[in-house]
């Protein structure tokens, strides 16, 4: 598949099913269900695994590993950005009804930041080869940081300087039943708490990005696979949230398997001219990690104090 065939495809597959996805199924603002969330989680699952056997019969097996590799690295850490989701919502009272569609919005923002981010560090990193050690102690250091972090560890969101701006051009108004992002009190437009959350959203993407983005870097740097991996993966984010947002608190050891797996990609990229690891192998290690951590969540349960 000649790559500018499988940015026709990909692009094709994604508006499509964004556009079935708001205008659609979520036409009218509702609670998701859980039934539905897992749904359409594995229709985007299928949709990305499907794209994943386009890229083995065309491009060849090596291409099709990296981005399944790559897909499985994004999704895992899009779990833990789930905890972050939960806290926001709960911060700022957003009914459940309005979070899809805030969601849906943070994930169209997400698609153009990430591109940019991608395609900066592939530039980066062709023009400079250091850029790979650089990413790789980042990728140590949030392994570490993630490994070390306190679960009961709150966020005081008000104090963040997006918040402090968005309040300095524009009153905020507490209605939250309206669905809209922005509205007209006495003929001046105030902000919702829906916007409020929708940019701390945008900029907590931005941060996991940051981990995420330069892990794939570690399997490959084909700026094809790379965004297309990852764009996939997020695009489910929005169902994965629905599906598990109820029962994620269960999975209590899944950080420190997403810590030790940054801590691999990031070893890997670090010692990138001293040991060439296979991608495939690299597949294994994180598909293992990952199903351990999952496995010993669930038959050592947390203790509940």
């Amino acid at each position: 598949m000649h790559h500018t065939i499988g940015w026709v495809i990909f692009s094709t597959i994604v508006i499509f099913l964004l556009i079935l996805d708001l205008g659609v199924f979520n036409k009218k603002a509702h609670v998701i269900s859980i039934k539905e969330a897992v749904f359409t989680s594995a229709i985007w699952i299928a949709v990305a695994f499907a794209f994943n056997i386009g890229i083995y019969f065309f491009n060849g097996e090596q291409q099709a590993v990296e981005f399944l590799t790559g897909y499985i690295v994004e999704k895992a850490l899009s779990v833990d950005n789930i905890f972050v989701m939960i806290m926001i919502f709960n911060v700022f009272q957003i009914p459940p009804q309005f979070q899809h569609k805030i969601l849906f919005w943070g994930i169209l923002g997400a698609i153009v930041m990430r591109g940019v981010m991608i395609f900066l560090g592939i530039a980066l990193i062709e023009k400079f080869h250091w850029i790979f050690y650089i990413f790789g102690l980042l990728l140590i250091y949030s392994a570490v940081k993630m490994a070390f972090k306190k679960e009961d560890e709150s966020i005081d969101f008000d104090s963040k300087w997006y918040i402090k701006l968005l309040k300095k051009f524009y009153p905020v108004t507490s209605d939250r039943e309206n669905g809209k992002f922005l509205i007209m009190i006495d003929n001046k437009r105030h902000i919702t708490p829906l916007l409020l959350t929708l940019f701390t959203i945008e900029f907590t993407d931005l941060i996991f990005a940051i981990d995420s983005i330069p892990a794939i870097f570690a399997i490959t740097t084909d700026s094809f696979i790379v965004f297309t991996s990852n764009i996939f993966a997020i695009l489910g984010l929005r169902s994965l949230y629905f599906a598990i947002s109820g029962i994620v608190a269960i999975f209590h050891f899944l950080k420190y398997g997403l810590s030790i797996v940054l801590g691999y990609v990031g070893l890997k990229m670090v010692l990138i001219d001293i040991i060439k690891i296979p991608t495939i192998l690299s597949l294994i290690i994180i598909i293992g990690v990952l199903s351990v951590s999952i496995f010993l969540s669930l038959i050592l349960p947390k203790d509940k104090k």
